[in-house]
């Protein structure tokens, strides 16, 4: 089951709406109190009276856009910010303690725990309170984000409601699991992989020269502290244990968060959740010609279209409309 806003709402709503971005929007830096030194992000106000939304980044090192140092750029934050610009929403679009513009906020980007995000999105609802005079704050997440503000949304205040944007449904380890298995070149180290996951969701580290080669970058000492931590949330509990207003955002052409797999879970946690299904759109929410498509750069990387037509209008019908 998978209510849906289609499509054709979303060229009603353009039009009521508006489309692009707005004149009157104004873009400037803002920073939140971080453990060592502030937390920086890009403040897109849209007016006085206007909602704001802030947008959390997903997993690894994912600027404040939604591009990433490993070379993906799909810039689906940046965009989608301008996109609700336009459409009378303000935005704050953050980047994650130890990374680019928070750099100084902790010495190691690596060395965190989702009760550390959880801590800086409510620094930054109080920062935006502050700054805005906005009663609440949307919180909106992208794919490991959305895990992020689902678990921001049990004891923060001033919360609006949430915006989950190709959220998983699964705790951490499973969805990995998930990953790795429908990966035909992981077949032969899948053994390895297992018992690699197994461990860590069983709060214990693994030495990673033992592991595969292919393996090792995964599963790297730096990382597995976080991973133990991370595997320990499940966000369709978290999600069941929200009641406020959430709008659930899947990608049809997702092949990290599975909308047969995910969604489901998400919205049986929720049935009172939105639900808005984007047939032709990939993780990044960016449009894609058809499922199988693997249209690679130059660099050997993955090139991007745009950004879902339907996407800015959903979320902007969704804020305005609670």
């Amino acid at each position: 089951m998978m209510p849906v806003f289609l499509r054709s709402f979303a060229l009603l709503a353009a039009v009521m709406l508006g489309t692009g971005l707005s004149e009157a929007a104004t873009e400037r830096d803002l920073e939140a109190p971080g453990p060592l030194g502030p937390l920086s992000g890009t403040y897109l106000d849209a007016g006085k009276t206007a909602p704001v939304l802030l947008l959390v980044p997903g997993s690894g090192p994912t600027d404040r856009n939604g591009n990433s140092a490993s070379g993906l750029k799909p810039g689906t934050l940046k965009l989608l910010a301008e996109g609700l610009a336009g459409r009378g929403i303000s935005t704050v679009r953050v980047d994650k303690r130890g990374m680019f513009g928070s750099a100084r906020a902790v010495a190691n980007g690596n060395h965190v725990t989702i009760q550390d995000y959880v801590t800086d999105v409510q620094n930054w609802i109080s920062v935006i309170r502050k700054e805005t005079g906005t009663r609440c704050v949307w919180l909106g997440g992208h794919s490991e984000g959305a895990l992020v503000v689902l678990a921001a949304s049990q004891h923060s205040q001033g919360v609006c409601g949430l915006i989950l944007l190709s959220g998983q449904g699964r705790p951490m380890g499973e969805l990995i699991r998930a990953q790795l298995h429908a990966n035909p070149r992981a077949h032969p180290v899948l053994p390895q992989i297992d018992s690699t996951i197994d461990a860590l969701e069983a709060g214990h580290r693994v030495d990673p020269l033992t592991l595969h080669p292919g393996l090792q970058a995964l599963f790297n000492a730096d990382v597995q502290g976080y991973l133990i931590d991370v595997m320990r949330y499940d966000p369709a509990a978290l999600l069941r244990a929200y009641h406020g207003s959430v709008l659930l955002v899947q990608g049809g052409k997702d092949h990290q968060i599975s909308p047969t797999e995910d969604l489901p879970l998400l919205q049986a946690a929720d049935p009172r959740a939105t639900t808005v299904y984007l047939p032709s759109a990939s993780h990044f929410l960016t449009d894609m010609p058809d499922v199988d498509s693997k249209t690679m750069t130059g660099a050997g990387l993955p090139s991007f279209g745009p950004l879902d037509p339907d996407l800015a209008p959903h979320v902007a019908e969704f804020v305005l409309g609670h």
